[in-house]
């Protein structure tokens, strides 16, 4: 009997530090149903704990990286069902991960796969890019953050017009409104997402974790609480040896060699 597809498709490379994890359920232009959310947790899950990965990029194809969730898993679901299965809970496995990620966004983004992209640390996004949260043509509303990120992200107005009124963004209207961290050709949309990855990677892994935390604070909290925390994290850097190697490394002008602790 032939196994099924798997509905994450992993890809490594190792010399780059680098992991690139792809949606995979094409039929359904990567619809998010409780089975691709269960998979993708436990896939992001296994590379950030793999030491080796110091990036993680997540993708769908070319068309589509993420349609938004299952319809029809959804249309048949009550509030008590949605409840005992903590669909949304299951979103926390993806703030959780300390890794820097990156969204390789073409194609549609829509309703659930927006707040999949914008649970990543940074969009790159293909010139073809959509994005929007139509939850509310549905009778719903957006559950997975968007009423949250996005308004963070853009600002109220434009999060109203997106969320209320169905308004799709393209990917240079995302661009200047700060959704996403660059555009660029259709073909390259992959390619310079791992570019990117691999930028990152070749950072200091323990700083690029306590810095990631540290934007996220700002980002979710109180300005002053950011800053606080922000001091905090910087000290513990300086704790780490890393930290020793990427300064004495600029110092006796040579790439630094980090070991991730």
């Amino acid at each position: 009997m032939t196994e099924p597809a798997p509905l994450v498709v992993v890809e490594g490379e190792p010399a780059g530090r680098i992991a690139t994890a792809l949606l995979n359920r094409p039929e359904r232009l990567n619809a998010l149903n409780g089975e691709l959310m269960g998979e993708l947790a436990d896939v992001l899950r296994s590379l950030d704990e793999d030491g080796d990965v110091r990036c993680i990029v997540l993708g769908g194809s070319e068309r589509a990286f993420a349609a938004g969730a299952d319809i029809g898993e959804m249309a048949t679901a009550s509030a008590m069902d949605m409840y005992a299965a903590k669909r949304v809970e299951s979103w926390d496995e993806i703030r959780s991960v300390r890794t820097p990620l990156v969204a390789a966004v073409s194609g549609y983004c829509l309703g659930g796969g927006c707040e999949l992209a914008m649970s990543c640390d940074l969009i790159v996004a293909s010139e073809t890019a959509v994005f929007g949260q139509p939850e509310t043509g549905l009778g719903i509303l957006p559950g997975a953050g968007a009423t949250q990120r996005l308004t963070h992200a853009v600002g109220k107005a434009l999060a109203m017009d997106v969320i209320l009124s169905g308004r799709l963004l393209s990917a240079r209207e995302a661009l200047d409104a700060g959704l996403v961290a660059r555009v660029v050709a259709r073909e390259a949309w992959l390619d310079e997402a791992k570019r990117v990855a691999r930028d990152v990677a070749a950072k200091g892994p323990v700083a690029n974790r306590l810095a990631k935390e540290a934007v996220d604070r700002a980002y979710e909290g109180a300005l002053s609480l950011g800053l606080d925390y922000e001091r905090r994290v910087l000290y513990l850097a300086f704790a780490s040896e890393d930290a020793k190697e990427g300064l004495n490394a600029f110092l006796e002008k040579r790439p630094p060699e980090f070991k991730g602790r």
